[in-house]
């Protein structure tokens, strides 16, 4: 892997964007021209094609005879993260961000990311906020949702609190030092939802998470998106992920474990708990089901939550209504600190 090649300037770093690029020849040039607009002019793109067959490659390669600074390489795997594994080999910059080629760039989008990086330096991950756009008709409503939610988590800068919802940071707005994506393990991990995994590795390095409230980049919402076309993004509550995470970063296994929610969100992440959990307290406030005997677990009603020493809460519940009236439950009982109790979403 090359050397940092700005190590020298770290007043004005070199940001090395890695963008994997698989038939978005309708879309790329749209991309390509964002990012030769930047404002911060120090950045190299590390384009990976990854075994297009449309015009995508030679795209990249006419605009790479037009701007140095643009680099094409070809993917030696298949799918995403080969592709990214790959531009992360041959990536010289001091810092490193993530691009999708059928994708926008703000003009200021580095400017505001090494601006922001260099006031608090290794250790930590600036990440910013996202706008969904199409080319026609209108952005799907759960984009618009998730989008709006993403930003607030970058306003109040509350990644790490709200990591197990959904994935905190769009995987394209953030930067970082290079050293600090390796020891994070970078895009090494074959796991998807890759973004997802990688904001998790951050957690495990307890990285800060710097929020910025600018919309730093511009996400396309298309019908054939991976994230609605691949098996690996059906069940997008991505539960095995979040348990795996939860058990290695956050279980305490000398307090009571409390999941919280009865539904369908309940009764799948229950299946997930059992078997590393010998003894957990399954709770809802449905008076049909609690005193039933689901999965072997004896339902208990959330008014015994309380009477725990200290535990330890997954709340698994799907409504917005359901979510905001346990909040207010837990608030009412004052016993315990934000940092005991999760949202599974």
């Amino acid at each position: 892997m090359p050397e940092a090649k700005s190590a020298e300037n770290k007043d004005k770093p070199l940001v090395s964007i890695i963008m994997a690029a698989r038939n978005t020849a309708p879309w790329l040039p749209d991309c390509l021209e964002s990012i030769c607009r930047q404002t911060y002019p120090h950045w190299e793109l590390i384009a990976v094609n990854d075994r297009s067959t449309d015009k995508t490659k030679q795209i990249l390669e006419e605009y790479s005879k037009r701007d140095p600074r643009i680099a094409v390489y070809d993917s030696p795997g298949k799918r995403l993260i080969p592709a990214l594994q790959e531009g992360m080999r041959q990536a010289g910059g001091m810092l490193i961000n993530r691009m999708d080629s059928d994708d926008k760039m703000p003009e200021n989008k580095l400017e505001l990311l090494v601006s922001h990086w260099l006031k608090y330096g290794r250790g930590h991950v600036i990440a910013g906020g996202t706008r969904h756009f199409v080319d026609k008709g209108k952005v799907g409503g759960g984009f618009r949702r998730y989008e709006k939610w993403l930003n607030e988590v970058a306003r109040t800068g509350t990644h790490y609190r709200q990591i197990y919802k959904e994935c905190v940071i769009p995987s394209h707005s953030w930067i970082i030092h290079r050293d600090d994506l390796l020891a994070a393990g970078a895009f090494d991990p074959e796991v998807y939802p890759e973004d997802y995994d990688l904001c998790f590795r951050f957690y495990a390095q307890r990285y800060s998470i710097v929020g910025i409230d600018h919309v730093l980049h511009f996400w396309r919402d298309r019908s054939d998106r991976i994230s609605r076309t691949w098996e690996e993004y059906e069940d997008n509550r991505y539960f095995d992920l979040k348990v795996d995470y939860f058990f290695d970063l956050d279980r305490d296994p000398s307090r009571p474990l409390v999941i919280w929610g009865a539904g369908k969100n309940g009764k799948d992440l229950i299946k997930l708990i059992k078997p590393r959990e010998q003894h957990v307290l399954w709770a809802c406030d449905n008076p049909r089901k609690i005193g039933k005997s689901i999965y072997g677990i004896k339902m208990r009603s959330t008014g015994d939550i309380p009477k725990l020493e200290n535990p330890q809460i997954l709340i698994a519940v799907s409504s917005d209504n359901d979510r905001k009236e346990i909040e207010r439950m837990l608030q009412k009982w004052n016993k315990l600190p934000v940092t005991d109790y999760w949202f599974f979403l």
